[in-house]
């Protein structure tokens, strides 16, 4: 797109959102200030047209000899065009005042579509985590080589991966042991979702987590309805990513059977990721294997069986690859400024009627 197109589209959408102004309640932040400039053009301008009159009336400067022969034909109507750029630059006057005056909307709502998924970050906080799982990479700062803290680094991988993308992400991080905890909503950034991770990779904040046990099913039913909490369950572009050495035999929930609980997410199109990080464990080497397996795909996802660091780093490859997409967001502002398409109007304006003097002939000559 050359220069003139994005001009052109640029001036159309202005005047798109300009036609969906309400103008008249529309409040106006320096209307004291666009009087006081208004009123200071006119008086220079009386100031000129004074001078003009007092000081240019000199003999033989006013007055143009013509031939006797001259015919009092009446002029033709295409004479007025050489009046175009006046009348341009005074259109462009008022609309400069206008945005001068600083218009803005006091609550302004906005459908924003993003690349990027809703994305719910469960990671198992249970003891069975201190087990040792040696990562260089992603676990180089933590006080221990343990599952949990290869997991939480892992999380914080991810979401530098898809910080580092296209996406926007909405992102959500839950904490799970026994029962399930909302450490951070769904947020677009990505910045507060890595301050929480690192705050629950903290060794006294995980020795003071409460549950000791891993309840999987419940860390699902805990992101279900956080989903459901947000009025995500009707939206595309949903999945939630768990981060668990895997060690859970459950099949009930409080006296719900597991399917039942994934339940949920299977009518609502939420795929259940699981990166299942036991050191040294291929798929199948420990007994819930073949449940979680079955049970996550079962949603649309994927079971990585997890023995390694690089196979942690090649199930986010996977799921990255998995989760391009798009989700819509309903943005509120407040305060939202409002002249840039009065001010753009009027020097479109002003730059039309420039052009036009300076360039064409018929508005530079006497007609």
């Amino acid at each position: 797109m050359n220069l003139l197109d994005a001009l052109t589209a640029r001036l159309a959408a202005e005047v798109a959102a300009l036609r969906a102004l309400d103008i008249s309640n529309l409040p106006l932040g320096h209307r004291s200030a666009a009087f006081t400039a208004f009123g200071a053009l006119v008086a220079l301008a009386c100031a000129a047209l004074a001078f003009r009159s007092l000081a240019g009336k000199r003999a033989g400067r006013n007055y143009l000899v013509v031939p006797a022969i001259l015919r009092a034909d009446r002029g033709s109507f295409l004479s007025a065009v050489r009046h175009a750029p006046l009348i341009l630059f005074f259109a462009g006057v008022p609309l400069f005042m206008f945005a001068l005056a600083d218009p803005s909307t006091s609550l302004a709502e906005r459908q924003v579509t993003y690349p990027g998924r809703r994305i719910a970050l469960l990671i198992d906080a249970s003891s069975s985590m201190l087990k040792p799982f040696g990562a260089g990479q992603l676990n180089a700062r933590a006080p221990t080589q343990s599952a949990f803290f290869t997991s939480v680094g892992a999380a914080e991988a991810f979401i530098r991966l898809r910080q580092r993308g296209q996406y926007r992400d909405l992102i959500a991080l839950i904490e799970f042991g026994d029962q399930a905890y909302v450490i951070t909503p769904f947020t677009l950034d990505y910045d507060n979702v890595l301050l929480s991770t690192s705050l629950i990779g903290d060794w006294s904040e995980f020795m003071r987590f409460p549950n000791q046990g891993t309840t999987i099913a419940a860390a699902i039913a805990e992101g279900t309805n956080l989903f459901k909490t947000f009025k995500f369950l009707d939206a595309s572009g949903n999945l939630m990513i768990i981060f668990s050495d895997g060690e859970d035999t459950q099949v009930s929930l409080h006296g719900r059977p597991l399917a039942d609980v994934l339940a949920g997410a299977v009518a609502t199109k939420i795929p259940v990721y699981l990166i299942r990080t036991n050191r040294d464990k291929a798929l199948g080497d420990i007994v819930p294997d073949a449940l979680w397996k079955e049970a996550v795909e079962n949603t649309g996802g994927r079971f990585y069986a997890a023995a390694d660091e690089s196979g942690i780093i090649r199930a986010m490859d996977d799921i990255d690859r998995r989760s391009p997409g798009t989700i819509e967001v309903k943005q509120f502002s407040t305060n939202q400024p409002k002249f840039a398409p009065f001010a753009l109007l009027a020097a479109a304006l002003w730059a039309v009627a420039l052009v036009l003097k300076l360039v064409c002939a018929p508005f530079t000559k006497f007609p």
